[in-house]
């Protein structure tokens, strides 16, 4: 795996941070996952010359997350980043070119480890931060090759098809395996309840 840069890690932390709004455990937990995902496939430029071969698949919706999409470049937007919510802090990178697809999952143990690097922080959330800087790869993290199938119109850039709802009217893309005439909130439910404007349900949920 790649080599931490520590003059290159500051810069990017720097940068996580300014796009996050504040420094956490869980940002350079996310960068230095960064770094060592990007590593184990072979991509050094993720918002340069490998920008388009690159896709990550996120389990958590944390902080890191947000420091995993300021270091790859990947979002949601560009279709380049994938939320999978199994509430893990772990990710996965892959080369789309390759194939080539490393998970990399967060140790809980990290935490407790932390303080061996800095006793003499009393404050834990501050001694998980200097720690997380400095602690090798094989403490914070483990990672293993994994393959990875993604359905052609899932691909960054795809230009998946829409269908209009039969039940609710709304137009909605279509991905693999819908249904091509029900949303899928028609289909399984809402995270939403239409309301009158005083507050009365118009309608039951699908």
């Amino acid at each position: 795996m790649r080599t931490l840069n520590i003059s290159d890690f500051d810069t990017i932390l720097q940068e996580s941070v300014r796009v996050h709004g504040h420094l956490c455990p869980g940002q350079v937990l996310g960068v230095r996952m960064a770094i060592c995902g990007l590593g184990g496939i072979g991509i050094d430029d993720p918002k340069g010359k490998d920008r388009k071969k690159l896709l990550v698949i996120v389990e958590v919706d944390r902080c890191a997350t947000d420091a995993l999409q300021s270091v790859t470049g990947c979002s949601l937007g560009k279709r380049s980043m994938k939320f999978v919510d199994y509430g893990k802090m772990a990710a996965t990178f892959m080369d789309l070119e390759t194939g080539r697809a490393v998970r990399v999952v967060a140790k809980e143990e990290a935490r407790a480890q932390a303080r061996d690097y800095f006793p003499e922080i009393g404050n834990q959330y501050v001694c998980q931060i200097e720690a997380y800087k400095i602690m090798p790869d094989e403490e914070l993290f483990y990672s293993e090759p994994v393959a990875v199938k993604i359905p052609e119109d899932e691909m960054p850039g795809a230009r998946p098809g829409r269908a209009r709802c039969a039940r609710c009217g709304e137009w909605f893309y279509l991905r693999s395996g819908h249904c091509t005439h029900l949303c899928r909130s028609c289909r399984k439910g809402s995270y939403y309840t239409r309301v009158s404007s005083l507050g009365e349900a118009l309608c039951e949920k699908p």
